[in-house]
């Protein structure tokens, strides 16, 4: 557990002088609770497996396991939210040390809670522009935001090696996604052990890069009751195998005896379409371009169909050119995370 029981002694002597000062001042609940909510600066949460972890992908389960974790408040917008540094291990062991801590800020809502909360993920450039828009909008609406960073991004970034997430080289890149999928399946378990989260409304949402993972992450662990799919597709070795952008890598792969129906079968477990029949029923969010020319449009409405054809917004726009209607699309996420699901009730 995050909080122990306060014992007799100084802890207990300043908490209840805060609570009777707040109390004598006269100021409301909502301002009290939040006071009172605070991310200690180190403590342990439990990752236990889902009651459906028997269906899960054999690549992507995992064993109930403690994880320490380090926060620290990094700064506040007055009457909107405070954000806070966190850094737990992640479950996976790259060769590279950095990639082996999990980086996250978290955005804290004022008021009182339970509040609905998401994780954000950022786009392939990684420049965090995207996520940290997302989770402002999101913590301004009364939904906390966990901006967690993938693998191979930000203070996860080798030092010394040049090596990304998403490159040619699918000796990296593939355990990479596996390693990206079990970091979330974590950060979902420190989620529904925060008091002041509502786990009935605990999702992940995603753009680009970040919306196939999500949309990945969301069909392997249930416990992420909503999910947000933002200029995401599946099906990804049809789509590009035979694309004029893709025929050098496509030619040097060939060259070594590969064949498409091998890419195909070697890129199955971390496509979104394989595991998108697991979305079916859950309470899923999908944005696209219509013009679409990086996640090509029939590659959405493929993972759509397969997702047993949930809630879809397109947008009139090339991938790039979604960035006009990024105020609409925030606004939907928002009004996403908010609504109660409509099934089940919260799993701790």
């Amino acid at each position: 557990m995050i909080f122990s029981p306060l014992k007799k002694g100084p802890e207990m002597v300043r908490v209840l002088f805060l609570v009777g000062m707040l109390v004598f001042l006269g100021l409301p609940s909502a301002a009290i609770a939040q006071a009172l909510t605070v991310i200690p600066a180190e403590g342990t949460f439990r990752f236990t497996p889902s009651s459906g972890e028997k269906d899960i992908p054999s690549t992507y389960k995992l064993e109930a396991s403690d994880f320490a974790f380090k926060a620290k408040r990094l700064h506040g917008v007055k009457g909107a939210y405070t954000v806070y540094s966190l850094q737990f291990p992640s479950p996976v062991k790259s060769p590279f040390e950095e990639n082996n801590t999990v980086h996250a800020r978290y955005y804290l809502p004022e008021g009182k809670g339970p509040f609905p909360a998401t994780v954000v993920l950022d786009i392939l450039a990684g420049s965090e522009t995207i996520p940290k828009l997302m989770a402002d909008h999101l913590a301004r609406n009364g939904i906390a935001a966990l901006h967690v960073q993938l693998p191979y991004y930000g203070p996860r970034k080798p030092k010394n090696a040049r090596v990304k997430m998403l490159s040619p080289n699918l000796l990296t890149t593939l355990p990479a996604i596996r390693q990206a999928v079990l970091d979330l399946r974590v950060a979902n378990a420190w989620l529904r052990d925060r008091p002041e989260v509502d786990a009935s409304r605990l999702g992940i949402s995603g753009t680009s890069l970040g919306s196939l993972i999500s949309a990945l992450t969301g069909a392997v662990e249930d416990r992420y009751r909503k999910v947000v799919i933002l200029l995401g597709g599946g099906g990804f070795v049809d789509a590009y195998y035979s694309h004029p952008q893709a025929k050098d890598i496509v030619k040097s792969y060939e060259a070594t005896g590969g064949t498409k129906e091998l890419a195909r079968y070697l890129f199955a477990p971390y496509d979104p379409i394989t595991w998108a029949a697991r979305l079916s029923g859950r309470d899923v969010l999908i944005m696209a371009g219509s013009q679409d020319e990086v996640i090509f449009p029939e590659m959405t409405k493929k993972l759509w169909e397969k997702a047993g054809k949930p809630e879809m917004v397109w947008f009139d726009c090339t991938h790039l050119g979604a960035v006009r209607f990024l105020p609409d699309a925030l606004n939907r996420i928002a009004s996403h995370m908010a609504k109660p699901c409509p099934e089940l009730a919260a799993t701790k």
